[in-house]
């Protein structure tokens, strides 16, 4: 009966083991999509502007937003905050 413990323990760490790893996964990949998207709306609201794009533009105000997103958890804070940022910083007005 002993033993069966020992397995049963072994095989429950073994799960939440890869649950984490699982988990690490996801969220880079959340990220990585999050990231895409706001690339492919920035070159969007680029071109609508009729202001050039510019790709370190867009990966600087993308990396901006994804970590306010993830410290505020709001998109329109995030999104306020560096709109603001980006045209301080590059002159966009």
């Amino acid at each position: 009966m002993r033993s069966n413990a020992k397995i049963f323990f072994v095989l429950i760490n073994f799960i939440l083991f890869l649950g984490f790893l699982n988990t690490e996964c996801l969220a880079e990949n959340k990220n990585s999509i999050i990231n895409l998207f706001c690339i492919e709306n920035f070159k969007e609201q680029m071109l609508k502007a009729k202001i050039k794009y510019d790709q370190e533009i867009a990966k600087d105000t993308c990396d901006c937003y994804l970590n306010e997103f993830l410290k505020t958890n709001s998109h329109k804070k995030a999104v306020n905050k560096c709109k603001f940022e980006t045209e301080r910083k590059f002159n966009l007005q």
